[in-house]
């Protein structure tokens, strides 16, 4: 803990990147509600103004649940190159205040400043410098957490949005966690929130109280990480030029699933869900990988690599479904699924470590 408590970590977050970059660049857009992504029919929402955000419109979501619920919302189709070039900018402020940048997309990053650049400065004072700079030189707004850990600083970002600044200090660190939800712990998503609260784990509180033999036995390896973070322990150091390997998303089913249309629906929001991270980072990869996991909990993957890079959502979503077809006849029934791709073209990469969607 000792080491932890005396770290000033930075997380900066854009607000709405991509969307407020289009209503930056073009007047009309301002104030109105606005998805940066594909069509209509097949596509998926790369970004969402916060006036989307107000009717439920979500980045992931598929454009066509997007207008359902958003019957005036206006599509733009993404200028990735604009981005990046942005991303450029901002990454550049980053580096007059410390060396220590782990980008984690184009519009994300965590920043150690516990040597800053400029001696003198609290951590919450560098943090509102760079919000400020980003402001002058960009036009856009970020939101900021300050604190002695990476979790807590990425919790702290999210907690004031849009253009926020909130900072949790060494002695408040065990107190923020134990009210929050298990849901709203960075890393823990809908499934394995789920299965928490079937245990009895609702709170930080609550997830505190188990120990780690119990927590290791019901999530494995990962056990050790949630036994810390609910004590606000996070020794993770801030990695620059981190080299993603690969995005993916997966679930577990309510029920053991047999049907090939019923997997085939159920692959669906998983691709939709890669194909948005594809698009929202400039990612681009060649090699596709299914894994099953049956009601016995045996695991098996199937994978593909592409000649090129697979630029669109329906090549995709091919590959994936000859996946899935591929390992039919089923021999049991299947309680996992998931999909990930791999093999990113070197100019595309944008250097970063693996991530997985939780659904």
């Amino acid at each position: 803990m000792e080491e932890s408590a005396i770290r000033k970590i930075i997380h900066i977050d854009m607000d709405a990147f991509y969307a407020s970059v289009e209503q930056r660049d073009n007047p009309e857009l301002r104030g109105k509600p606005v998805a940066v992504g594909g069509s209509r029919q097949r596509g998926v929402v790369a970004a969402a103004s916060y006036e989307a955000r107000q009717f439920g419109v979500r980045s992931a979501m598929a454009s066509s649940i997007a207008i359902r619920k958003c019957p005036d919302l206006i599509f733009v189709k993404p200028r990735f190159d604009v981005y990046k070039a942005v991303s450029s900018q901002i990454r550049a402020i980053f580096a007059q205040f410390t060396p220590l940048i782990e980008p984690l997309s184009l519009d994300e990053a965590y920043l150690d400043v516990t040597n800053d650049l400029e001696s003198g400065r609290t951590a919450t004072q560098v943090a509102q410098a760079i919000k400020e700079q980003i402001r002058a030189e960009t036009s856009l707004t970020a939101s900021a957490g300050v604190s002695y850990n990476k979790f807590l600083a990425k919790l702290a970002s999210d907690y004031r949005k849009p253009d926020g600044l909130f900072v949790i200090k060494p002695h408040q660190g065990l107190a923020f966690v134990e009210k929050l939800t298990v849901g709203q712990f960075h890393g823990i998503g809908r499934v394995t929130a789920a299965k928490m609260n079937q245990l009895g784990i609702y709170t930080g509180l609550d997830l505190r109280q188990q120990t780690e033999p119990f927590l290791t036995q019901h999530f494995g390896k990962v056990g050790h990480h949630y036994f810390n973070i609910a004590r606000a322990i996070d020794l993770r150091p801030v990695t620059p030029d981190r080299e993603r390997k690969s995005v993916g998303s997966e679930t577990t089913f309510d029920r053991d699933l047999t049907e090939h249309a019923d997997l085939v629906a159920e692959l669906e929001p998983l691709i939709s869900s890669v194909w948005a991270y594809c698009e929202r980072t400039g990612l681009l990869g060649r090699t596709v990988t299914l894994k099953v996991k049956y009601a016995d909990f045996q695991q098996i993957t199937r994978s593909r690599t592409a000649s090129g890079v697979i630029a669109s959502l329906l090549a995709l979503t091919q590959l994936s479904q000859d996946l899935l077809t591929s390992v039919f006849p089923l021999p049991k029934g299947v309680r996992l699924l998931g999909i990930s791709l791999s093999s990113f073209k070197a100019e595309t990469s944008t250097k970063q470590g693996q991530l997985v969607l939780d659904l």
